[in-house]
């Protein structure tokens, strides 16, 4: 559904207080030890799972900060002694190899996607658990975010060969070259509520004005610029107050437009 900016701001004013915050840090840092204590006893048990649920912090997130220590600076050897948010704490889980790891964002990703790339294996475990119970972040969400964006995008397509408009898909568009495109092209351009649009674009999400303002200067205006007005439909809905640019080109839609005028549909009321 679309919302109003202060609909909006009265969610998101009441969904900050469940975020991250500084102060699960810091409760972070103070129970950390205990983790190493946890897995010696039984590292099978979810200790940094259970550690993220304790102070309210992403479990994915609590992964990633742990294995951003572990890897520590790009192509540095990692000690036996590491120092974990501040504590110099005997890591017996490493204390026969020292490891050199270059800490990129790539590989720290790479490794949260498939823990078995991680050298140790009681971390692995602890990462994999935490991974799998993230309803918010992580490659496991990742991937059904990924799912559901290609699953809209197959309804468009078929909306769009219903309405038997003739189309270029991003697929195609990239074969020819073009490294940044919308999901379809229209052929022959068509009008909605009185404005042309020669390009669709398909969000699986909802429109913020954060990731809004995000997708405006990385995408749609060079959209614009490229190959003239279009429409982007947030299946998800947005804040009203966004769809802002039409005069300018950018059509803001919650759902497929149902009142399309083709250039055929013209010609006949003519």
């Amino acid at each position: 559904m679309k919302l109003s900016k202060a609909q909006y701001d009265e969610i998101a004013q009441f969904l900050g207080h469940v975020q991250p915050t500084r102060q699960s840090l810091r409760k972070l840092k103070e129970k950390f030890p205990r983790y190493l204590n946890g897995v010696m006893k039984n590292a099978a048990a979810p200790v940094l799972l259970d550690l993220a649920n304790e102070v309210d912090f992403a479990p994915s997130l609590m992964a990633r900060i742990v294995l951003e220590r572990f890897l520590q600076e790009k192509e540095q050897a990692i000690p036996v002694t590491w120092l974990a948010f501040g504590n110099e704490i005997q890591c017996t889980w490493l204390r026969s190899q020292i490891i050199k790891f270059p800490s990129s964002k790539t590989l720290i990703n790479s490794m949260l996607r498939d823990p078995s790339q991680i050298p140790d294996g009681v971390l692995a475990n602890q990462v994999y658990q935490c991974t799998v119970n993230d309803c918010c972040y992580g490659p496991l969400v990742d991937c059904i975010k990924h799912a559901i964006g290609h699953e809209h995008e197959v309804l468009l397509r078929e909306m769009l060969l219903e309405k038997n408009l003739s189309f270029i898909a991003e697929d195609q568009l990239r074969a020819k070259g073009y490294d940044k495109t919308p999901d379809f092209i229209l052929e022959v351009p068509v009008a909605v509520e009185g404005h042309i649009i020669h390009w669709i674009e398909s969000k699986a999400s909802f429109g913020d004005e954060s990731s809004h303002q995000a997708h405006l200067q990385d995408q749609f205006w060079s959209y614009w610029n490229r190959f003239g007005p279009g429409l982007v439909i947030y299946w998800y809905g947005f804040i009203e107050e966004l769809d802002c640019h039409r005069e300018r080109g950018i059509l803001l839609k919650d759902c497929f437009p149902t009142d399309i005028v083709t250039l055929r549909h013209s010609m006949a009321q003519r």
